[in-house]
């Protein structure tokens, strides 16, 4: 993560122990404009699905975030998924989304 700023370094961290607490596929962190963070990790219910980078943005809805300055996706996969990475554009369409493999090293800013 030497070529991350420290907070979009924190994002990574943040979105990696997400992933290994619950053993999901993926995890996410987003950054609010106040510089408060969420995370989450993926939700497959029987009734509900949602991405680990849909549900770290519905948690920062819910608390009221208008706008966001960043986001991170920690996964194996080799792109962010597509409904999230609208998620995070919905609130700010410039924002940078971080791609970052399980071992913490950026894949991609999307």
């Amino acid at each position: 993560m030497a070529d991350l700023d420290p907070e979009d370094a924190k994002l990574v961290t943040l979105a990696r122990s997400a992933r290994s607490r619950t053993g999901a596929p993926e995890g996410a962190a987003v950054r609010d404009t106040d510089g408060r963070t969420y995370l989450a990790a993926t939700v497959t219910l029987p009734s509900l699905q949602l991405s680990a980078l849909q549900a770290a943005v519905a948690a920062a809805v819910s608390s009221g975030v208008e706008g966001l300055e960043a986001a991170a996706v920690v996964s194996a996969g080799d792109a962010v998924e597509p409904a999230g990475l609208a998620a995070v554009h919905d609130l700010a369409p410039s924002a940078p989304v971080l791609l970052a493999g399980p071992d913490g090293v950026l894949r991609t800013r999307a």
